[in-house]
C-alpha cells in the first residue's frame, strides 16, 4: 500500500499553521491565567456573553463548543461551583437546560475579554496587513464549507 505524501508546501503550509496554532494558543492560555480561567473555560463563558442574559441551552452550547454535551456539562458543572453561571431549566419547553453567566461570571468576562484580545491583537492581528488578514479569513470561509465527508463515502 503506498503512502501519499504531502508536497514540500503543503507540508510547510500545515506545518506552519500547528506551530503556530499552538505558539498562540499557549500564550493566550498563560495571559489567561493570572484570571484563574482556562481557555476552554473562556471561550464558553464568551459564548454565554454573547447570548446575552437568556443563555445558551447546553446542547446548543457543545455544538457551537465543538465538544460533547457530557464535556460541557462538566465544564458547567465547575463553572457552576466557582460561581460564576447558573444552569435553569429552559423557558420555552422545561425540557432542557440552560446555561447563563451570573453577575461574577460577567464580571471575569469583561475582564478576560480585555486580556485576550490583546493577546490576540499582540500575537496575531497586529503582525498581519489587511490583506494577509483578508485571505486568512477567505481561506477559514473556504475550509468551512468543505464537506468533511471523504471521496467515496
Amino acid at each position: 500500500m503506498a503512502m501519499e505524501r504531502l508536497t514540500e508546501l503543503e507540508d510547510e503550509a500545515w506545518r506552519g499553521f500547528l506551530v503556530t496554532h499552538e505558539r498562540i494558543w499557549r500564550q493566550l492560555e498563560a495571559d489567561l491565567a493570572p484570571l484563574g480561567v482556562s481557555a476552554t473555560e473562556y471561550s464558553v463563558l464568551g459564548l454565554l456573553g454573547e447570548a446575552g442574559r437568556g443563555g445558551i441551552r447546553l446542547t446548543e452550547l457543545a455544538e457551537k463548543r465543538v465538544m460533547s454535551t457530557a464535556g460541557v456539562s462538566r465544564l458547567a458543572d465547575r463553572l457552576e461551583q466557582r460561581g460564576l453561571v447558573e444552569r435553569c431549566r429552559a423557558a420555552t419547553d422545561g425540557r432542557g437546560f440552560e446555561l447563563t453567566l451570573t453577575p461574577a461570571g460577567r464580571s471575569l468576562l469583561r475582564k478576560a475579554w480585555k486580556q485576550q484580545y490583546a493577546g490576540i491583537k499582540r500575537l496575531f492581528l497586529d503582525k498581519l496587513s489587511d490583506e494577509q488578514l483578508r485571505t486568512l479569513a477567505d481561506t477559514w470561509a473556504s475550509l468551512a464549507d468543505h464537506d468533511d465527508q471523504r471521496p467515496g463515502e
